[in-house]
Formats: C-alpha cells, sequence, structure tokens
C-alpha cells in the first residue's frame, strides 16, 4: 500500500513541477491541485507505453515513476529554481497568519475529504458474507471494472483485448483502471487502489473546478458553491421525502432508513432521471472522474490565455492600465469580488505572450491524452476548442497552436478505438428530443430533474442590468457549453440514450461557475431579496444531499460476488493461463470477473452500451450449455479454455450434464463447478 500511495505522489509531483513552464502566478495550493490533474493521465499513459515494452510488473512501474519525474530536471535551469524554490520557501513563512486567514477553505477540503472517504468506502467493499457495493447504481458497473483491472493484473492484457468479448480490441477509455492496475501491482489491494484512486480524482475535481470559478468569477463564495452544487446535484425530488415522512415513524426515523433514491428512480418511464453525480456518475463511470479534472485544467488555461492576451491588447494601447491592474487601489483591493487571487502574472508583454503559448501548448498536451480517459469529454473538448477559435477570432494562432498540439498526440488513441470489430456505429446516433424524458413534457422533466439550476442559469446569462450581470467575457466563453445541453436534448449520442449524460454534465461542470456568481452576488446584496440565494441553493442541494445520506448511513448493500464463487475465482487465477477464455452465463457478476481472464461473452448490457452485436454469441452459448449437435464445434471456433456451470448457469441455461460429464472437472466449489475444455474426463 505504501509503495501505492507513492507511486500516486511521484504523479502529483512530476505534474505539479510541470506546471511551471507554463504558470508563474499560481498559489502553492493551486498548483499541486494542477499536478493532480494531469500527473495520474500521465502516469498512466507512460505506464501503459512502458508496459508494451517490459509488460505490467515492477521494473515497469519503477520506469514510468522515473521518467514521471523528468521535470525535475527543470532545475537545472537556473530560471524555473528560483521559482519553485522561492515558492516553496515562502510555504514556510508566516504560518499563522496563514492558517488564520486559510481556516475556511481547510474546513471546507476537510469536511469534503471526509464525506468523499465515506461515500468511496461504500464503492466496494468485504465482509465474511462476499464482496458487496452500498451503491445501486454501482452493482453492474463494478464488475466491470475489476474484469478491467484484473485484465491487466493477472492476465497481462497488455496491448487489451476486450476482456468481456474474447478475440475483440478493447474499445474503452481504459486508462482509469490501467492506473488501478497499476496500484495493484505497487502493491495495494484491489479494493484499496480504487478507493484511493478515487479519493485522489474526487478531491482534485472539487479543487478544479473551486479555482475553475475562482478564475472566472473572482468570487470567493461563488468558489465555494460550486463544488457543492456538482457533488449533490439533483433537482426537485426531494419532494418526495413529504410523502415518505408520511409512513415512517418520524422524520429522523426516516432519514436513517431513507426507503429510495432522489435523484434518480429506474421504474419505468420515470421521471427523474438525472441522478446525483456522486452515486450515479463519479462511483459507477470511474472514467468520467478521471476525465473532468483533466477537462477543467484544460478550460482553466483556456481562460488564462484569453484573459491574458486581452491584457497585452490593453496594455499595448494603453500602458497606464497595466499599472492600474497590478497596482488596485486599497478600496479595489479590499472589495468582496476581488479577493480571489489574481490569476494572472502581471510582467512584461514578452513573457505574458510567452506564458498564453505555454498554456495553450498544456491545454493541447491534456486534451491529448483524454481519448482513453474519457471518450466523450475529449469529443466535448475539442468541438468547444473549435467554437472558442472561432468566438474569440483574436487569438486565432493560440487555438491553432492548441490543435496542432492536441490533435497529433490524440490521433493513436483515436485510431485504436475506432478500429474495432463488431461496432455497430449506426446504434450511436439517432434522432431523440428531449434526453431520456419518455413520455413527460420535456420542461417540466428538466425542471423536476435539475430544479433550479437551469432558470438561474438563464438569469445570469440574460440579466443586462447592475451588478448581477455578467461580464460579457465570461458569456463569450460559456457559448460552446451551451450546445453541450441543446445537441443531447436533440440526438442520441449512444446507443443507451442516458448515456448522452456523459456530454450533458460537462454543460453543467461549465454552467455552475455562472450560477454560483450569480447567487454570491444575490447574497452579498444588502436587501431582503439576498436570503432568496440561501434558500435557493438549498434546493438544488437537497435531493442530492439525501441520496448521499443514503448511501453513507449503510441503508443500502447489493452482494456482488459470495464466497463460494470468490474460492472458485481463486482457483481460476491459480490454474487457469492468463490469456485463458473462460464460457459463463453473460451476466454481470460472473466470479470470472475477479480473475482477469477472458470472457467469451459478459454482461449483455454492457456490449449493447457499446455498440457491440453480441446476439449471435449469446445464441451460441445456448447451444454449448444445453449441449446441441455443434456445441463441441463452438467451444473450439471459440477458444474457449475452461467453463463454469454455477448457480447463474443453472438458473438461466439448460444445462445438459451428459454432454459436460464428458470433460475434467477440475474443482467444485459450492454450487460452482469448472470444467477443462481441451481435456476430457477420465
Amino acid at each position: 500500500m505504501l509503495a501505492a500511495c507513492l507511486l500516486l505522489a511521484c504523479a502529483i509531483v512530476g505534474g505539479t513541477l510541470l506546471t511551471y513552464i507554463f504558470d508563474l502566478a499560481a498559489p502553492r495550493a493551486v498548483r499541486v491541485c494542477l499536478g493532480a490533474c494531469i500527473g495520474p493521465p500521465l502516469l498512466a499513459s507512460v505506464g501503459y507505453l512502458v508496459s508494451l515494452w517490459l509488460g505490467l510488473g515492477p521494473a515497469s512501474i519503477a520506469v514510468s515513476a522515473m521518467i514521471i519525474l523528468l521535470p525535475v530536471l527543470l532545475a537545472v535551469g537556473s530560471g524555473y529554481r528560483v521559482r519553485i524554490l522561492s515558492q516553496g520557501a515562502a510555504a514556510w513563512r508566516g504560518p499563522v497568519q496563514s492558517l488564520k486567514r486559510h481556516l475556511p477553505c481547510i474546513f471546507f477540503y476537510l469536511v469534503i475529504s471526509i464525506l468523499l472517504g465515506l461515500v468511496f468506502s461504500r464503492a466496494v467493499f468485504v465482509r465474511a458474507d462476499g464482496i458487496f457495493t452500498g451503491i445501486a447504481n454501482n452493482l453492474g458497473d463494478l464488475p466491470l471494472h475489476f474484469q478491467i483491472i484484473n485484465s491487466f493484473v493477472q492476465g497481462n492484457n497488455v496491448p487489451p483485448q476486450d476482456p468481456t468479448y474474447a478475440g475483440v480490441r478493447f474499445a474503452y477509455p481504459f486508462l482509469v483502471d490501467f492506473l488501478a492496475a497499476m496500484l495493484v501491482r505497487a502493491g495495494a489491494g484491489i479494493i484499496e487502489a480504487i478507493w484511493l484512486q478515487n479519493m485522489l480524482m474526487g478531491l482534485t475535481l472539487v479543487g478544479s473546478l473551486h479555482y475553475f470559478t475562482l478564475l472566472l468569477t473572482r468570487n470567493r463564495r461563488a468558489g465555494f458553491i460550486a463544488p457543492l452544487l456538482v457533488i449533490f446535484s439533483g433537482g426537485l425530488g426531494w419532494w418526495l421525502l413529504f410523502s415518505d415522512a408520511g409512513s415512517a415513524d418520524g422524520i429522523f426515523s426516516l432519514l436513517g432508513n431513507l426507503p429510495h433514491d432522489y435523484t434518480i428512480l429506474s421504474a419505468p418511464d420515470s421521471l427523474l432521471r438525472w441522478g446525483n453525480s456522486l452515486t450515479t456518475l463519479f462511483v459507477p463511470q470511474r472514467s468520467i472522474l478521471f476525465g473532468l479534472p483533466l477537462a477543467i485544467f484544460v478550460f482553466s488555461q483556456w481562460w488564462i490565455a484569453i484573459a491574458q492576451e486581452d491584457s497585452v491588447t490593453t496594455t499595448a494601447a494603453n500602458p497606464a492600465q497595466q499599472l492600474k491592474t497590478s497596482n488596485p487601489s486599497p478600496k479595489r483591493a479590499r472589495s468582496k469580488a476581488e479577493r480571489a487571487p489574481a490569476p494572472l502574472s502581471w510582467t512584461t508583454v514578452a513573457e505574458t505572450s510567452t506564458f498564453s503559448r505555454n498554456r495553450m501548448i498544456a491545454a493541447g498536451v491534456a486534451a491529448g491524452l483524454l481519448p482513453l480517459v474519457h471518450a466523450h469529454t475529449f469529443l466535448v473538448v475539442m468541438a468547444s476548442a473549435v467554437c472558442l477559435a472561432l468566438v474569440f477570432r483574436s487569438t486565432l494562432s493560440d487555438w491553432l497552436l492548441f490543435l496542432a498540439v492536441a490533435i497529433p498526440l490524440s490521433l493513436p488513441e483515436i485510431l485504436w478505438l475506432a478500429h474495432t470489430g463488431g461496432v455497430n456505429a449506426r446504434s450511436y446516433l439517432g434522432w431523440q428530443p428531449g434526453w431520456d424524458h419518455g413520455t413527460h413534457n420535456i420542461l417540466w422533466f428538466w425542471i423536476v430533474n435539475t430544479g433550479l439550476f437551469i432558470p438561474l442559469l438563464l438569469l445570469a446569462l440574460l440579466w443586462r442590468r447592475g451588478d448581477l450581470a455578467m461580464p460579457r467575457r465570461l458569456v463569450k466563453f460559456y457559448t460552446p457549453f451551451a450546445f453541450c445541453f441543446m445537441i443531447p436534448n436533440l440526438v442520441k449520442l449512444a446507443p443507451w440514450v442516458w448515456d448522452n449524460i456523459k456530454v450533458l454534465f460537462l454543460w453543467y461542470i461549465a454552467s455552475t461557475p455562472l450560477v454560483a456568481l450569480f447567487l454570491a452576488r444575490l447574497w452579498e446584496k444588502k436587501s431582503f431579496w439576498r436570503w432568496l440565494a440561501p434558500l435557493a441553493l438549498a434546493s438544488m442541494l437537497l435531493a442530492g444531499g439525501l441520496d448521499v445520506l443514503r448511501v453513507i448511513s449503510s441503508v443500502t448493500e447489493y452482494q456482488e460476488f459470495d464466497p463460494a464463487g470468490i474460492a472458485v475465482a481463486r482457483i481460476i487465477s491459480a490454474r487457469a493461463a492468463p490469456g485463458a477464455v473462460v464460457l459463463h452465463t453473460p451476466t454481470y457478476n460472473s466470479p470470472v470477473f475477479l480473475t482477469g481472464r477472458r470472457s467469451l461473452l459478459g454482461y449483455p448490457g454492457w456490449m449493447w452500451s457499446r455498440g457491440l452485436d453480441y446476439s449471435q454469441r449469446n445464441a451460441d452459448i445456448q447451444r454449448i450449455y444445453s449441449g446441441g449437435p455443434d456445441a463441441a464445434v463452438l467451444l473450439r471456433r471459440y477458444g474457449v479454455d475452461y467453463a463454469l456451470i454455477g448457480p447463474a448457469e443453472l438458473a438461466s441455461l439448460g444445462i445438459n450434464e451428459q454432454f459436460w460429464s464428458q470433460y475434467a472437472l477440475q474443482t467444485q466449489q459450492g454450487p460452482y463447478r469448472l470444467y477443462k475444455i481441451n481435456q476430457m474426463a477420465k
């Protein structure tokens, strides 16, 4: 476990040192956060490339750690050494004053850390009676990530075949699970590796969104509000609490045993479909949690580069403007709206221009990593870059530089994802207005699912009078992200229309700083109307808060793997070759997923959501288990090495015991039997 923590620390240190190439002005905590945004994805990418050469093991992990720490060599140059050492020395000056000034921020992140730790500890846990998850939306996703991680750790699956669909290239953003596999190979258990990685990514997301909001708004209150809007995202589902209270013994009894979620319901044609980000996105869909901090890092560099370019233009025309900006009046310095750390370095025009280009290069490198981190986020980032290049035409050369870096870096990953057999590309696109609204009115659907968020966003964008009006540059910067809401509300972008949320949530992330700023400025008004701000904020946080409370109060527990299944998985791991293909019924929680061996067919929902046509293989599996006349031929055709018969197979397939009696029984653990296909019974 210690070595795994040191590996992640190497990634953060390497990423933090890289920030000195393109950012002079970032505060210490922000710099570490930026390093945590780019370091782990870089480590995963480097580790994967090194593993193609050395395999995933101690040697490749050591080489990867050394490569990720190469930015230490920046200290050889006197300029970078002075920057690094001076900021490091400043960290030890004035500790008492610094602590007092940052107490609200320290308290905020302490509470957030405890909350995230509790939620992520419920993502997967072990008891004497098996492996469990405490989050309903993670029930089908957790075994998939177990299978992918184990395929790297135990199955030597580099370069990766699809571990759930043997024989097909793995068209999936697998770097989040590859990094977890590196942590496992460094000594962590798989559950500890997932928790450790989730905690790092969750805190990095909160920190990067906090900083991004400060950059856009220059308002400290908005900086704290924005992460809360994301962590406790939800709509008006909290209204169901009133009807639930009627059948409970009291409100406190109800809060300790909440009967259902309040942001998403699985009932047919349910009105609640948005879901809380923690319980429906960040825990089950780990790739989006890995990709969002990287995307926010890119957005932050774009914004600073645009602002720097504008400042260069302004100061070139009016040199006094630079003096005015760098030496604000005492009254202006005390302004609440200006208390956030200045994101710009007011140095010479030449240095500002150089660092603007460096920022765009850094953003391009980060974007180039995204296809195998989270493909939908990559598409949003690249499309947004093109739109912003048209909006901010005065900085066209910077946008071309960004694209010139991002496109070549991402191209090999795009080609890998594109050249995958069996994918039905037409299943990804289709006309479907209103996202997942079902039979409900579209407008009412969005009001119920997001509450006051969209009305407040519209007010923020359209308000043109007084201090509630948004800066014009901020509204222009927001323009492309509006399409991240409109397009997924017109067409489906994945075989399962709910997966449009992978794009919709980027709209939500980009919108939260505007909503947070509007609420913060409303609260700062000296009138009765200021009390609308906390009431509106509470209404947007309550439903998500109830879902999070339901998780951390241990109301829900779902068994993934029972003890007998875990025992047979250990035997498969010990006896089957790393690249062995195992036959089992297509289900979401087969013990095979704990072994890293390849499944002939995993859970059909995983295949369908990725556009894979699995119907023929599924039918062939049924014929094999029933011992049809072509069963033996099919086993040879698919290259099956082992077959598992357990409770799921007996319940869903017609098992021909006479057919299976001809194969050697390798082991029997409770209701599970494992047969070796190329070895006949004596």
